[in-house]
């Protein structure tokens, strides 16, 4: 039986968790949820209470998002609105060096690795270690995410546990670094563990690193160090990590379509060989989209077998179904993306080519853009959509937090 289905029958009110999955840029999407459910909880006069999410658990720019949220546990609103002015405001430089010294930097180090051999590339010591420099986001990281603060929200109940995710490229396996109020015991399966660490903004930037794009962070690994990247690569179960810290009801905030339809974005506009920046997307979109649906597919697949079991026995068993509230894009995301694909820096274009000009190039490397696009017109457009598309589902938000009817006058 699925570990999604194992936890202990609550026994008092039940423990949210939250999920945000990876994307990069597209992570703004989660923030406009997030600003909705800050204003439907003001609207059910719930302010006052404790905070909705006890436990906090995101997967590379999730992680970072996870990670703001749970350092503001104490003062959710305000925690929601400072992660949501980062986002409103956002400029590439943020995040990484998209200067035009910086691209020809790493294009001419890369090309001549490619191109030239590498026995030359080894003469020279040249030894590229990922496409863009993110240096900027340690410097961003350091101001928006003060873990310091971690401690003393869990010993003050506003925090259950914090965990995000990173790939070792070191071992193969899939970790998850997890900071809890409580002494709990790491969980192993199949390729992938638990680790009870201090979060670090190095786990951040480790999970946050997209695979070539971004180059691997160096974490301790029970007395050695090894080498991480983006949390989203083999994650099978992303679900898992907030059932094991406790969570009895999990809302999941995807990247992308649960069901993306199979139309093609426009006339004619993916015809022809495919450019560098439309396999990079297709690749990217493999990682960071695939494994939610999944793991959600799975759950839901539990909880009905679940209902078939007599309810003596389900008792008996141990065994619960979990309740799982999932929030994402109504709108295929890469075809926002083309819109604003002429907002990347044109020497982030340049260097990775088939991104920007006319609209067929456009649509062709949205995809791909769309995890890079950290510029505030894509940024923002996907906020307005979070926050739509959770409104869209106020009742179902309301059921599942137990936010009673508005009333009136509030």
């Amino acid at each position: 039986m699925s570990s999604l289905a194992t936890a202990p029958l609550p026994s008092s009110p039940p423990t949210t968790g939250l999920l945000l999955t990876g994307g990069g840029a597209r992570a703004a999407y989660q923030v406009g949820v997030l600003e909705a459910i800050a204003a439907l909880r003001r609207e059910a006069g719930a302010s006052a209470g404790p905070p909705p999410f006890p436990i906090i658990t995101g997967t590379s720019a999730g992680a970072i998002n996870a990670a703001a949220l749970a350092c503001g546990a104490d003062d959710f609103d305000g925690a929601v609105q400072r992660i949501a002015e980062v986002w409103h405001g956002f400029h590439a430089e943020q995040v990484y060096r998209a200067d035009s010294l910086a691209m020809l930097d790493a294009a001419a180090r890369w090309r001549l690795v490619l191109g030239v051999g590498q026995l030359i590339a080894k003469w020279l010591r040249i030894h590229p270690r990922s496409l863009l420099d993110n240096a900027p986001l340690a410097e961003l990281l350091a101001r928006m995410v003060p873990l310091e603060r971690l401690p003393a929200l869990m010993r003050a109940g506003h925090l259950q546990a914090l965990a995000v995710t990173a790939s070792s490229y070191s071992s193969g396996e899939h970790v998850t670094f997890f900071e809890s109020a409580v002494p709990m015991k790491p969980w192993v399966r199949s390729q992938r563990l638990a680790v009870n660490d201090r979060i670090t903004q190095d786990h951040l930037l480790a999970s946050s690193a997209i695979p070539f794009v971004f180059q691997a962070t160096a974490l301790p690994m029970q007395g050695h160090t090894e080498y991480f990247g983006d949390g989203s690569m083999r994650q099978s179960a992303p679900i898992a990590a907030a059932i094991h810290l406790g969570a009895d009801r999990i809302l999941a905030v995807g990247a992308g379509r649960m069901n993306e339809p199979t139309a093609t974005l426009a006339p004619n506009a993916l015809t022809g060989y495919p450019s560098i920046a439309q396999i990079a997307g297709h690749a990217l979109s493999s990682i960071f989209l695939d494994s939610l649906a999944v793991d959600v597919e799975r759950l839901r697949r539990v909880n009905h077998t679940l209902a078939l079991i007599p309810p003596e026995a389900l008792l008996e068993s141990g065994l619960r179904p979990l309740e799982l509230l999932v929030i994402s894009p109504s709108e295929r995301i890469d075809v926002i993306a083309a819109r604003h694909v002429d907002a990347l820096p044109g020497a982030v274009r340049r260097l990775f080519g088939g991104l920007g000009g006319n609209g067929a190039a456009n649509v062709k490397g949205a995809a791909f853009a769309s995890y890079l696009l950290f510029e505030s017109s894509f940024t923002q457009e996907l906020m307005a959509l979070g926050r739509a598309d959770t409104l869209r589902q106020r009742d179902e938000v309301r059921r599942f937090f137990g936010w009673g009817d508005v009333s009136p006058d509030a």
